[in-house]
């Protein structure tokens, strides 16, 4: 394989195929019924890699969405994240965002079917450690099957804990079809508002789930207490797309930036700024945690 050779699965009972480049972060970067394409491609693959701007599936890992400040504290210890060290990139604001792998290119393929892809990344060097000191190993395995595409991630831990807190950000859209046309439905979370560097405030108030249309509706919100097994959908026309939230996502974020006819609707394992705040889970040495989210294209 060379260094960004993409993999296209194959549904085998459907037009349907998923494109990904293992070694540009295990990015998704299609997802096409026929002609039809259902990812937001923003800056596409060049300026993911370039600029870091993100487009199509990617991961955000070791955190999701952004840090209120550029040190932590795990178990006593401070991390103090730099920018361009280690892989932290941080916004306008200078906060860390989206972890440190993004278009990381030392993902190793284990497994490649015509409907499925494993890669994982063995997070135990030193470029790595000095943002996240946590060794472990990190399992990305996707399948599309029944037009339906799967992103499963394993955290297994070699010597210690390893704080849960990473996501993706799917950017999805419905071609033809204006964003103002679309209808969003949500399921009953909890809302998470956020000051004006998108960081949660600490409040939170009750969302009842709904269905509406965008119209000129932008989002930019946090959420937690999503259920297991929680479901987003887009849809506009004959056209649907529900982003199930299977096992491990009990936190999401909404993004529908003005001018752009995507949204994003972004699993998370924990809620933005968790990992200094501590509130998130762990995946403990002998006990590997597994989360799921899937997306149906109808």
């Amino acid at each position: 394989m060379t260094d960004l050779e993409p993999i296209t699965l194959t549904d085998p009972a459907s037009p349907m195929t998923a494109t990904f480049v293992p070694r540009a972060g295990m990015v998704g970067t299609s997802l096409r019924d026929g002609d039809d394409e259902f990812l937001g491609q923003r800056r596409g693959l060049e300026g993911y890699l370039r600029d870091g701007k993100t487009t199509g599936i990617p991961i955000l890992y070791p955190w999701a969405n952004r840090l209120s400040a550029n040190t932590y504290r795990v178990d006593g210890t401070v991390v103090t994240l730099t920018a361009g060290v280690g892989g932290v990139r941080t916004d306008a604001n200078g906060a860390p965002i989206h972890g440190v792998l993004t278009a990381y290119p030392r993902w190793v393929v284990t497994e490649h079917t015509g409907d499925s892809l494993t890669a994982v990344v063995d997070f135990d060097t030193p470029d790595l450690l000095a943002s996240f000191p946590f060794p472990h190993t990190l399992i990305q395995r996707v399948s599309l099957r029944e037009r339906t595409l799967t992103v499963e991630t394993t955290v297994r831990p070699t010597t210690a804990a390893v704080p849960l807190c990473f996501g993706y950000h799917p950017y999805l859209t419905i071609p033809g079809v204006p964003r103002s046309q679309w209808t969003l439905t949500t399921p009953a979370m909890r809302h998470l508002p956020v000051d004006e560097r998108g960081i949660p405030t600490g409040e939170a108030h009750p969302w009842e789930g709904s269905t509406a249309e965008l119209a000129d509706r932008t989002y930019d919100d946090g959420f937690d207490q999503v259920p297991d097994g929680a479901v987003f959908t887009i849809a506009a026309g004959a056209r649907r797309i529900d982003v199930t939230f299977e096992t491990g996502y009990p936190a999401a974020q909404l993004f529908a930036p003005p001018g752009e006819n995507l949204i994003a609707i972004e699993p998370m394992a924990a809620p933005t700024d968790a990992l200094r705040r501590g509130t998130y889970r762990e995946a403990a040495p002998g006990m590997p945690e597994t989360a799921r989210f899937s997306i149906a294209v109808s």
